[in-house]
């Protein structure tokens, strides 16, 4: 076997939950071969580079070994090499925030919400 569906790749590498996923991903445009949108059809073979969107980050795999049945999660890492580029470095200064539906600010938070944001002791 030399070459497989990349939705079917994808599925098989864990990099979605289900199939029909993976199609879907490839029809949305968040998946590319060698920097070729990808169809759910689209072939991949060991040596192409595959970018997929998965939730908020872009995956960049190189394909190693093609399957097309869903294995354990360490033999399906043994099938690619991630070359995902790390993620940025967190803002050095940390931000205030409050949790959603916690209301207006009450005066005492407000004043350490103001020395916050002043820079103050």
């Amino acid at each position: 076997m030399e070459s497989t569906r990349v939705d079917r790749w994808l599925w098989a590498v864990r990099l979605t939950k289900t199939r029909p996923d993976a199609a879907a991903a490839c029809r949305g445009g968040h998946v590319r071969i060698n920097n070729h949108p990808a169809k759910p059809a689209s072939t991949v073979s060991p040596g192409d580079e595959v970018r997929a969107r998965v939730g908020d980050t872009t995956r960049v795999l190189e394909v190693v070994r093609v399957i097309q049945k869903r294995v354990g999660a360490a033999d399906a890492a043994t099938c690619f090499i991630d070359r995902t580029p790390a993620p940025p470095p967190e803002a050095a200064n940390p931000v205030a925030r409050r949790e959603r539906g916690a209301g207006r600010p009450t005066k005492r938070e407000r004043r350490v919400l103001d020395k916050f944001r002043t820079g103050q002791p």
